[in-house]
Parts: C-alpha cells; structure tokens; sequence
C-alpha cells in the first residue's frame, strides 16, 4: 500500500452535496485545482473513496512532492517557502521534507507557517480525458495514474 497520496481536486464548488463539501474541507480542498499531499492511512482512503467523484488522486512521489514546494510551496501572507522557514519547522532542508511527505512521516497540515496545500492553475492545453468520468471510465476522477503529468501541466 502506499505511504502517501497526492490529492488534487477537479471540480468546483457549485452544487456540491454539504456532506462532500464537509469531507473536501477535512482534506483541505475548499477550492478547484487545489492539491495536498496527505499520509495513507484507512480513514483518508475511505475519504478519498467518499469523494471520488471530485477529486483525482495517486500514489505520491518524492520528485512531485519536491516540485511542488518548489513552485507552488507558500507560507502565511501567500510568500514562496525559503530555506529559513523548512529549517525553523525542523528539516534541513526541501529534499528532506519532500521524503518525509512522500513517505508519509508528516503532513501539510502539521507543517505550521506552510500553508496546507498548493494552488495550481488550469492544466497547460486542457484536460485529454473527461473531467466528468472516473479513470476506470476513461476519465480522470479517482485513483489516477496519470496524475503527475496532469499535476506537471498545472504548475
């Protein structure tokens, strides 16, 4: 099983079920594009599972994890993350964290200063699949493989 999942959320915030929009909040997915890593345990599978038809989701690697602190890493105030700031939350530097993330040692939400999940824009020549269908339907919702090149057009 994986140590941890790379989550991003696919669709927006219009008639979307309180229950969902609940479960979305507790992952830290409020709005569209937005992406969080979270440690795999049963609880978030069962969360990701209840909101399938939202997000997009997949096992998360040390070099996605990298990229996006590096890009899209922000702290309070929406300032990009410096090396200070990955040393007074105790790692050395952003190779460690992203290990310890990917890992699923820590998470987003522990990492006090960062904010818990990274604003990505619309992917770089649209969707290639449906945004409509899961990945077994031949879209891109759920448990997706091809997530990390989607993730890279979005940074």
């Amino acid at each position: 099983m994986a140590k941890a999942f790379l989550v991003v959320r696919i669709k927006g915030q219009v008639d979307v079920p309180h229950w969902a929009k609940t479960t979305l909040k507790l992952l830290k997915l409020e709005k569209k594009f937005r992406a969080t890593i979270i440690p795999a345990q049963e609880n978030t599978l069962g969360m990701l599972n209840k909101v399938k038809h939202y997000v997009s989701w997949q096992e998360a690697e040390v070099s996605m994890a990298m990229e996006l602190l590096n890009k899209k890493g922000r702290k309070s105030g929406y300032k990009k993350i410096t090396e200070e700031d990955i040393k007074k939350i105790g790692f050395k530097n952003i190779e460690e964290l992203a290990t310890s993330l990917a890992e699923g040692k820590t998470t987003m939400t522990k990492l006090k200063p960062l904010k818990p999940w990274f604003a990505l824009s619309p992917p770089r020549h649209g969707f290639k699949k449906s945004t409509k269908k899961l990945y077994t339907q031949k879209g891109i919702l759920g448990p997706n493989k091809d997530l990390g090149n989607l993730v890279r057009n979005m940074i």
